[in-house]
């Protein structure tokens, strides 16, 4: 519920220091200059939140608290993240904004919009629910052990880290438990459905001994150079961590949700039907969108995207020559065998061949690209029956760990090849890689905005990026821009489920139904972008309001500019700054343009 806005020190200083593992001290002395101010008091917080929040100095390839996890649900935690927002809210409104140059201006806006976030975030009690099936820490923390993820396994430091950050989880655990418990004193628990999703990933890590455990791969891995004590000390250490802390800690967390928190989970599915509902959900639309829309209005946005896209695919059925209406049609495309692979690889392989392809096009579209590498990975086993059907994972700026788009090759006959063109520019290129990329080397930026985000402009820019197909050169397969039309209706479909189920009381069942009845939809996506929405109540919103904002933006920039419009000069002044809120992105774009006059 917080505001991600983890970084590190200043950009100058930053990545040599992470190489080495040494600390940085933020800059001293009196200053008088208010950007220099204002760049100080960027650079203290940043030190201190990641000193606070070390998964996420990990994630950015920050690599001095690698031996920590914060028990970020606990309550000294918790008060310690709200007392550095207050803190730092004080100090900025101490520094004369006017006084600022432009830039620096919008950084101090985001910054204040930030801090104000996350404390008003505090009023409702998202610490009490801390475990769905789609996101939950205790499945994550399996992605770092397994020596896949943000945490590196290539030093014995980084594998005695690793030791000690188990203790750190283990606290972490337990207090899941704690919380849990008091949700249900509160009446702050989670839909039943959702738990029981949640139980078998848990009780997945139950296993009878070390090497049968996902943790147990980094030892398989251990690297050659090592040497024979250190492999025989890890050995020992490993197998004694899983077995005798991290299987047991798994183990409470499984017992107490089967044994208690099951019976006491909710048949409700919608955020409305929980303690101050209505205003958590209008909150969390608030700050995923970063605008002042309501449920209400977002639900009729989303009702009359779907009847406009519906209308562009009845073109498409004219193309192809298709005889029905449009549910026949979506019958055909879900189930002719035609659009499915075999195997989850060919899938898998399909992403892989289109990067070059790809990225080689996109160079008439863009003139800024990203230096960190890029890769395609299969979602791992234990969380693909409830993932999504992509998502992608920033590279470090350095290049030590690649930018990583991990696709959903669960159940096959469920993952069209349709919709597989859309996929790779929403997750990879021009999307999500190049966005996050791009944001992430850009040393001219602070660091909070290098390396924090807003939903709206992430995934309004993927969503973008996925209309971007024929004019980059793809979709020349009339199936394939079905598929672009239909990610675009499933984002559509999330604005009318989303607020359906949080604002207007809609049960998992209804918005089933209304998936189906609207989209060629299989069953195993169905069910798992449902019971995603009650998971994470507003977030799929941000996608649609996002990608319609930067298409308005873009209209207005070709109407005004005319002949003097380059599609090449928007892109990079809508990426060049890193996301901001949607306003604050309107008012650079009409800046823009009015300097182009």
């Amino acid at each position: 519920m917080r505001s991600i806005t983890a970084a590190v020190l200043a950009a100058s200083r930053v990545f040599a220091a992470c190489s080495k593992e040494e600390p940085v001290s933020a800059p001293q002395g009196d200053i008088a200059d208010p950007s220099a101010e204002l760049s100080v008091l960027f650079d203290e917080y940043f030190e201190r939140n990641l000193e606070l929040n070390p998964l996420r100095a990990t994630s950015i390839g920050d690599y001095r608290y690698n031996d920590r996890y914060a028990n970020s649900i606990g309550p000294e935690h918790r008060a310690a993240s709200t007392a550095m927002d207050e803190e730092f809210l004080a100090r900025l409104l101490e520094i004369d904004r006017e006084a600022l140059p432009r830039q620096d201006q919008l950084s101090y806006d985001m910054f204040r919009l930030n801090r104000e976030m996350s404390l008003e975030a505090d009023r409702f009690p998202g610490h009490l629910q801390p475990i769905n099936q789609f996101y939950s820490a205790l499945n994550s923390f399996v992605q770092l052990g397994s020596g896949t993820s943000i945490h590196p396994f290539k030093t014995v430091k980084h594998y005695d880290d690793w030791l000690s950050r188990i203790d750190g989880f283990v606290v972490y655990a337990d207090q899941t438990v704690d919380n849990m418990k008091e949700g249900v004193r509160q009446g702050v628990v989670q839909p039943k459905i959702l738990m029981a999703k949640s139980l078998p990933q848990i009780e997945s890590q139950l296993v009878d001994s070390a090497e049968e455990s996902g943790f147990w791969a980094p030892i398989e891995n251990m690297p050659a150079e090592f040497s024979d004590e250190d492999r025989e000390r890890l050995t020992a250490a490993f197998r004694e961590a899983i077995e005798n802390k991290v299987i047991p800690a798994y183990q409470r967390v499984a017992n107490f949700i089967g044994d208690e928190y099951m019976a006491a989970a909710r048949d409700t599915v919608g955020l409305y039907a929980l303690p101050n509902g209505p205003e958590w959900y209008a909150f969390n639309v608030r700050r995923i969108t970063t605008t002042d829309l309501t449920p209400d209005e977002i639900h009729q946005i989303g009702l009359d995207e779907v009847a406009r896209i519906h209308n562009e695919m009845r073109g498409v059925m004219e193309e192809v020559g298709f005889e029905g209406d449009l549910t026949d049609f979506f019958e055909f495309m879900n189930n002719d065998d035609q659009f499915y692979f075999d195997e989850p690889e060919q899938l898998i392989q399909g992403y892989r061949d289109m990067s070059d392809h790809v990225s080689e096009l996109a160079k008439d579209l863009f003139n800024v690209f990203p230096k960190t590498g890029f890769e395609v990975r299969r979602v791992e086993p234990f969380r693909e029956a409830s993932a999504s059907g992509g998502l992608y994972r920033t590279g470090t700026p350095d290049g030590s760990r690649p930018g990583v788009f991990y696709a959903n090759a669960y159940d096959i006959k469920a993952r069209p090849i349709w919709g597989m063109e859309s996929l790779f520019l929403h997750e990879a290129i021009p999307g999500h890689h190049f966005q996050r990329s791009l944001q992430v080397e850009n040393e001219g930026l602070p660091n909070f905005r290098r390396f924090g985000g807003y939903t709206a402009f992430t995934e309004g820019w993927g969503l973008y990026a996925e209309s971007l197909g024929k004019e980059i050169g793809i979709y020349t397969d009339p199936y394939q821009y079905f598929g672009a039309l239909n990610a675009e209706l499933w984002r559509s479909i999330r604005l009318v489920v989303d607020t359906g189920l949080h604002a207007k009381g809609w049960s998992r069942q209804d918005v089933l139904d209304y998936m189906y009845a609207n989209s060629p939809v299989k069953e195993a996506r169905a069910v798992s972008e449902a019971e995603r929405f009650m998971a994470i109540p507003g977030q799929a919103v941000a996608y649609k309001i996002g990608q319609l904002k930067i298409l308005e933006l873009r209209a207005r920039a070709e109407e005004r500019l005319g002949d003097q419009f380059d599609v090449k000069d928007f892109h990079t002044q809508v990426l060049m700054d890193g996301p901001m809120p949607l306003s604050m992105l309107e008012t650079k774009i009409d800046d823009w343009i009015a300097q182009q006059l």
